[in-house]
């Protein structure tokens, strides 16, 4: 990726899994990184998670290529690596503190509404652990750089 400036920004994430008649919702504010190659209409947001998701000490890389593709790499006591591509389904290694498994993930909906100074990404996907449904879920992330940066 062809990177025009690294911005530090505000990233808040809204998370909602809907699985047996039940939605959980659960938000995550951090600070991170933010990178951009505007000709390419590619993004890419960094941060480091924190207890509240079960994963501190790891490490977060999300690629954006447009309204196409989201991946999704964690690095840390937990590896997961994730595609996230619209109208497509992808089998992909999905690592908790309990142990690894492999998910597969098809893509309803990606929105991208990211520029200069941030933005906004929305996905939404369903989940399946050996073609079983376990969710439907739908991430909303808020990217805002912090003034004077």
């Amino acid at each position: 990726m062809s990177i025009e400036k690294n911005k530090k920004v505000a990233i808040d994430i809204t998370s909602t899994q809907c699985a047996d008649n039940e939605k959980d919702i659960t938000e995550l504010f951090t600070f991170g990184n933010f990178q951009f190659d505007r000709k390419k209409d590619k993004y890419r947001i960094t941060y480091d998670e924190t207890g509240i998701s079960g994963f501190e000490g790891s490490r977060v890389t999300l690629d954006v290529e447009g309204d196409r593709m989201v991946t999704l790499n964690r690095k840390g006591p937990s590896l997961s690596s994730l595609i996230i591509e619209k109208g497509r389904k992808h089998h992909c290694h999905y690592g908790t503190p309990y142990g690894d498994f492999m998910v597969g993930i098809a893509t309803d909906s990606i929105k991208t509404e990211l520029g200069d100074h941030g933005g906004k990404l929305y996905l939404k996907y369903t989940i399946d652990i050996n073609s079983s449904f376990m969710s439907e879920n739908e991430m909303v992330i808020n990217i805002k750089e912090i003034s004077g940066q």
